[in-house]
């Protein structure tokens, strides 16, 4: 057989390890492998310089594109650019901040269509569950998005409400009897009440505004919805260890319970943010040092299964508004493009091996969400794939990236590792393709 391509490497991140391999891919997907000089034909090859590793493009489960309605946050363009360039093939967009929200299946089809023509990466949706659509959200989930985001505290934007106890626990309930899944933003509405409200351009007050209780409480919450439920439930973005134990125990009494966690809180920590660095906002909010150490066993631990960037950016004028007043600017950080190499920086300082940063960005949130042919360098699987380079140190300049709004907290920081190549199906040109959930 002549294969389309081959790409032969010293080093590939396989499933079974790290070693020499030969991919060959024919219409879009690996077809074999072998060793690294194994004779095989094809109208293309590629030999990896020394020092660059294959690996599986990552598969960014949580991201805000924003189209339509905010496409100047950002938009189906520049934020599939943005992840391609930093080694992301798959991404599934959040339901918020798009006008309409993913709420509905005629919503959906306004974002597809947003969409079409235009994505350079894999793209999948989620949906919303909000007060006004419980009890038809198996309507939404027939058409193909992969599960439903809630809010447990106000969202931010008046289109797309939170959800009080009585209405989780209905969504809940819903989304269980069609075997569905309910990711969560949880942080407990009452706690933040009661919390003093932010103000000013010091860090320590924003995050006394959200305390780790807000956390605890809230998933708690989640944990007891789906005991009572047996819904799938995953809770998105966690700041907080101290939700850690309760976590721990859900996943040992064996509720069908997740969790994630985000480069930003990998990467910085609340003593080092700069007063009036408000592009280091966001909620929940990243915490203390310490904090960040028990996340990253914890991610080690299986107790958070993989890392998604929840990219939620937005223009400069919001991010930096108040005059870096953290009570006024908008919340969210821009890291697609860096996802990657952010987690893989803090991995390789803590002495863990790239094919653990494989697993947290690819594998692991590619077998979550279904994707069953994402996520692995193995026969049969879609040939989205990366030329990595694990040595190669940069310095984050927001201006260069192509998000749309150059405001990111990863900015003048340092890095390592760049994704040299990507080939998607393949190929190092061409669009992604709109994904439903298998």
């Amino acid at each position: 057989m002549t294969y389309d391509l081959v790409i032969r490497a010293t080093h590939a991140v396989l499933p079974h390890g790290t070693m020499p391999a030969a991919v060959a891919i024919a219409d879009g997907a690996i077809a074999a492998i072998g060793a690294e000089d194994e004779p095989f034909a094809a109208h293309a090859e590629v030999e990896l310089p020394h020092g660059q590793v294959l690996i599986p493009g990552a598969v960014d489960t949580h991201v805000h594109i924003n189209e339509p309605g905010r496409t100047e946050w950002e938009g189906f363009d520049s934020a599939t650019r943005a992840a391609r360039a930093g080694g992301v093939t798959t991404v599934i967009d959040m339901p918020l901040n798009s006008i309409p929200p993913t709420v509905s299946p005629a919503a959906l089809e306004t974002k597809k269509a947003a969409a079409f023509g235009k994505t350079h990466v894999n793209v999948g949706f989620w949906g919303g569950a909000v007060p006004e659509n419980l009890g038809s959200l198996e309507a939404l989930w027939d058409e193909g998005v992969f599960g439903f985001k809630c809010f447990l505290a106000p969202s931010g934007v008046d289109e797309f409400g939170h959800l009080d106890r009585a209405r989780l626990r209905a969504a809940m309930q819903e989304i269980a009897g069609f075997g569905g899944r309910l990711i969560v933003h949880a942080e407990d509405p009452e706690v933040l009440d009661d919390a003093p409200p932010p103000a000013g351009a010091d860090y320590a007050p924003f995050v006394a505004s959200r305390p780790d209780s807000a956390e605890t409480s809230a998933i708690d919450a989640v944990i007891d919805g789906v005991r009572a439920t047996g819904v799938r439930a995953h809770i998105l973005h966690l700041s907080s260890a101290a939700a850690l134990p309760a976590i721990r125990a859900a996943k040992a009494e064996g509720l069908p319970l997740t969790v994630e966690t985000c480069p930003h809180y990998l990467t910085f920590d609340a003593e080092h943010i700069p007063a009036g660095g408000t592009q280091y906002k966001c909620c929940p909010p990243i915490r203390s040092a310490e904090n960040r150490e028990r996340l990253w066993e914890a991610l080690a631990q299986g107790t958070i299964d993989f890392v998604a960037s929840d990219h939620s950016p937005a223009t400069a004028d919001l991010k930096l508004a108040g005059g870096g007043d953290f009570g006024v600017a908008w919340g969210g950080i821009a890291g697609l493009q860096v996802s990657l190499a952010a987690v893989w920086t803090g991995a390789r300082a803590r002495g863990y091996r790239l094919d653990d940063a494989v697993a947290w960005m690819s594998g692991r949130p590619a077998a979550w969400a279904g994707l069953q042919r994402k996520g692995a360098i193995q026969v049969g699987r879609d040939a989205d794939l990366v030329a990595f380079d694990p040595e190669a140190p940069f310095e984050v300049h927001a201006a260069e990236l192509a998000h749309k709004n150059p405001v990111s907290a990863f900015d003048g920081h340092a890095l390592v590792g760049r994704a040299a190549r990507v080939w998607l199906a393949g190929s190092e040109s061409g669009e992604g393709e709109q994904l439903r959930r298998p």
